[in-house]
């Protein structure tokens, strides 16, 4: 127990709520070029932040949008934790789907909704609100040093971190990353996640004819973009679930027996599964479970489809061109720059004639597996039980945080994926929303990591 550090957080709850809130008013959407200036404001109010706590603050201009770093030093004989995190967010279209305007925060049913609530302002924020738990509750010493690198360019790959973090790796110099932006396994059931997958993202354009067609005059005589487009895309993945690139699985590893059974043993409900998104029934690669499936096997996707005449009634086109916009999940050991080679090659050859192609590659990043055999990973475990009241699970998540690579492969560092999030929080979708009780969770337990992390070194 921590007597200090609990009253504080009870003190102060309902603070934290409203400055969070704060923070959620803000659209910092980093792809909509328009709200350049609120990504901005985002990042001066996180610095402010630091700043009312006495860190030392930096707002570090990208070619993109600003990194926040600041620090707090406790003792250079005290280990170093590296917390990253990001303050900007999704778009929230489509607009009409959602019960409250997406940057209005509002409480309903013991959670707050807003774009970002998630992902991952209010995730981000736990790791602030503990800093300051033992900054102003306890006598104004942290038990290890902080550092945070809070950027705003996640959301549309990070164009910009890894060049700062490759030019400022003695500033970066830590012994353990912590972030999180992940998910417990379900409600009341925090986890520890120690592997996510990878991913590769595309555009692809087809060119047929130089101008839109009558589809009666020159249908059955000019290849259809769209037609071709359909067709292309259905040579990626077979009917069990395969990806059919050349070479896609050459570097795939396998499940271990003990990763399957720890799967198996988890309290997954199928049927509550399908019902919470939807569904009818499941659908993937054959010979695995969903939970395998979502968690540690390569996937495909088609994430947006474009062409011809998509208003009102009808209207009887031969479009000029047609586009898809798709993704591959990959898991550890997988090549983002070995897949899209493979994966042109392969377009390439089943083009049908009559249309050209353009391939247009966006962010990718390999899939990463953290070990779980190291005394971070103990404190952590200490720490979430502390905040949750209950021992926390390993789990893999299918989602992908190119940072975690980014930062092992640079800086040499593992990290700690701590979520404090639901799968039902609708990350990315309408309505995201961030559990109340799990956002005070989340402050606790991080403020007890450090407690846990400085006794151990």
């Amino acid at each position: 127990m921590l007597p200090e550090i609990d009253s504080y957080l009870s003190a102060n709850a309902a603070r934290f709520e409203d400055e969070l809130c704060e923070l959620l008013r803000i659209p910092s959407v980093s792809a909509d070029s328009t709200r350049k200036g609120e990504v901005r404001r985002a990042a001066e109010w996180v610095a402010a932040q630091f700043r009312g706590l006495g860190l030392e603050v930096e707002l570090c201009e990208t070619a993109g949008h600003p990194i926040v770093f600041a620090e707090a030093k406790a003792d250079p004989s005290k280990p170093t934790v590296l917390v990253y995190g990001h303050y900007d967010v999704q778009p929230p279209d489509p607009l009409d789907l959602w019960t409250t305007p997406p940057f209005e925060p509002t409480r309903r049913d013991g959670n707050i909704v807003a774009r970002g609530a998630t992902d991952d302002k209010g995730q981000m924020f736990t790791h602030v609100k503990s800093a300051e738990a033992w900054l102003k509750g306890t006598k104004g010493k942290l038990p290890v040093n902080l550092k945070f690198l809070i950027e705003g360019e996640e959301e549309v790959g990070s164009a910009h971190l890894d060049q700062f973090i490759e030019a400022n790796k003695t500033k970066l110099k830590a012994d353990v990353v912590v972030i999180s932006d992940t998910s417990q396994f379900g409600p009341g059931r925090p986890a520890i996640t120690y592997g996510l997958r990878g991913i590769a993202y595309y555009e692809l354009k087809l060119q047929g004819p130089s101008r839109d067609l009558h589809s009666g005059t020159f249908g059955g005589g000019v290849m259809n973009p769209a037609n071709a487009l359909a067709r292309v895309l259905a040579t990626i993945i077979d009917e069990r679930g395969r990806i059919q690139v050349p070479g896609f699985y050459d570097d795939v590893q396998p499940l271990t027996d003990l990763e399957r059974q720890q799967f198996a043993a988890l309290p997954f409900d199928e049927a509550q599964f399908m019902k919470a998104i939807g569904l009818t029934a499941v659908a993937g690669e054959e010979g695995f479970t969903t939970l395998e499936r979502r968690w540690a096997r390569p996937t495909f996707d088609i994430n947006g489809l474009t062409s011809g005449y998509q208003g009102e009634g009808a209207k009887t086109v031969l479009p000029a061109k047609a586009s898809a916009k798709f993704s591959f999940r990959l898991v550890p050991k997988q090549d983002p720059e070995k897949i899209r080679v493979a994966l042109e090659a392969h377009l390439r050859r089943v083009l049908p004639s009559g249309v050209t192609m353009e391939l247009t590659a966006f962010h990718g990043a390999p899939g990463v597996v953290v070990p779980l055999e190291s005394p971070f990973v103990a404190a952590a475990v200490t720490a979430v039980e502390s905040g949750f009241g209950r021992k926390p699970v390993f789990i893999r998540e299918g989602g992908s945080i190119p940072v975690v690579s980014t930062f092992h492969e640079l800086l040499g560092l593992d990290t700690l994926l701590l979520g404090w999030g639901l799968d039902d929080d609708n990350t990315h979708s309408p309505n995201e929303k961030f559990c109340l009780a799990d956002f005070h969770r989340g402050i606790k337990a991080s403020a007890y990591l450090w407690h846990e992390i400085g006794k151990k070194f």
